[in-house]
């Protein structure tokens, strides 16, 4: 399995809750009005919905995925869970 882009984007993630900066996803990150983690499983609600949706359309299924597993990764990052708890658990599931 090739993780190196999922690495990246999981290292971008990081960053921008470590060092917020005027984008998307430090803004989703940062509490305000609104708690950040609230934000985050907001966000993966409605892009759960686009994904069934998309998946019943037979359309814009990969795309909608991408934009749900982006977001299943912000919330793993906002919580302090490290990248590779994720791949442990895909290879012990697999028995490795």
């Amino acid at each position: 399995m090739n993780d190196k882009i999922i690495r990246q984007v999981y290292q971008v993630l990081e960053d921008r809750r470590d060092n917020p900066i005027d984008s998307y996803t430090s803004n989703l990150m940062k509490d305000d009005e609104k708690l950040a983690e609230d934000k985050i499983l907001e966000k993966i609600g409605e892009e759960t919905a686009e994904v069934i949706i998309a998946a019943k359309n037979d359309e814009r299924l990969v795309l909608e995925t991408v934009d749900l597993i982006f977001h299943l990764l912000m919330l793993l990052a906002y919580k302090d869970v490290e990248i590779d708890a994720l791949f442990d658990e895909f290879n012990r599931r697999r028995g490795r």
